[in-house]
């Protein structure tokens, strides 16, 4: 009588049993691995954080992220917020993966038309006259630099729309990031969330695929933190950074939504991606709005931390 642990019969069970087995250690190692970076939260920062947000009349969402020593700290960092103005990021990767396929030429001219007109907030591009033209980069520029709406649906639209921006999202691993204007089957986002939704987590990793060049690219990388590091409203979170430090930067406003995302490129390098809604406070002034001297608090306070003894800029009315 054979054994089983000899002849075909047994190498076949041996086989079998050695895949389960690597399937089964391939999952562990995956899962371990997965768990242990999930660990390395900065304990210290994620305290002042804590206590920086108490009292809050509104609910926060916040991911800062370490570039230096890939550590992180979060708060309601998978909540879903509205985006406001920072879907123009996406909007902007849009436009550059034609412009990389050269279905776009960044310096080639585009001629307004009245059927493009949206005016909604203090827009430059709206103003313009039927048959005007403008180069695709200063469209680029308007939307980003000033957050011009009217420019930013033309971009979306030239990008092959907000459908086409949420395939390349998910093509980029983004499950909750999403461009919800003018697209059949999003009217539900839409209604909640506006013209895009996302969370904190999601936004710093997106900015931080493109810090890496992970997103079309290093040149394309490069091109699009330069064109984030131009921003007109900088009274926020980049007024607490020093001048002499590189920003790239995007936020927006809701009357109930104040954000921001930031890629600060100090000695210590890192990321800040804070969102709010539900917010109490829907005033417009820069100096007293509560959402807005909490990213304010937000940004000085992850500064000093990464980089101490360096100083935030000073701000008389946070003093």
């Amino acid at each position: 009588m054979k054994s089983g642990l000899s002849g075909k019969p047994g190498r076949q069970i041996n086989k079998k049993t050695m895949k389960s087995r690597l399937l089964f250690f391939t999952i562990w190692m995956l899962f371990f691995g997965f768990y242990g970076r999930t660990q390395r939260s900065d304990r210290a920062l994620q305290r002042q954080l804590d206590t920086l947000i108490k009292g809050f009349h509104g609910n926060v969402g916040l991911y800062i992220y370490d570039l230096k020593k890939d550590k992180y700290a979060a708060i309601n960092a998978d909540t879903v917020f509205s985006t406001a103005s920072i879907v123009k990021i996406p909007i902007l990767i849009g436009i550059m993966d034609r412009i990389r396929k050269g279905e776009l030429d960044y310096h080639q001219r585009l001629t307004y038309t009245d059927s493009l007109y949206y005016k909604y907030g203090d827009d430059i591009l709206s103003d313009f006259k039927n048959g005007s033209t403008i180069e695709l980069s200063k469209v680029m520029m308007l939307s980003l630099t000033i957050s011009d709406n009217c420019a930013s649906l033309w971009l979306q639209g030239l990008a092959g729309g907000a459908a086409r921006i949420n395939e390349i999202l998910d093509s980029l691993g983004f499950r909750e990031t999403r461009d919800n204007s003018r697209t059949p089957g999003r009217e539900a986002a839409r209604e909640r969330y506006g013209w895009g939704q996302t969370t904190p987590r999601e936004m710093a990793f997106l900015m931080r695929r493109i810090v890496r060049g992970e997103v079309f690219g290093k040149d394309a990388g490069d091109k699009m933190l330069r064109l984030l590091s131009r921003p007109y409203w900088d009274e926020v979170a980049i007024s607490q950074i020093p001048a002499g430090v590189f920003v790239a930067d995007k936020n927006g406003a809701l009357d109930e939504n104040r954000n921001e995302i930031l890629f600060v490129n100090a000695k210590h390098p890192y990321i800040v991606s804070v969102f709010t809604r539900n917010n109490a406070d829907t005033s417009w002034n820069y100096q007293t709005n509560e959402a807005w001297r909490l990213i304010r608090k937000v940004s000085a306070a992850v500064y000093g931390y990464y980089n101490p003894g360096s100083g935030p800029a000073n701000i008389m009315w946070e003093k």
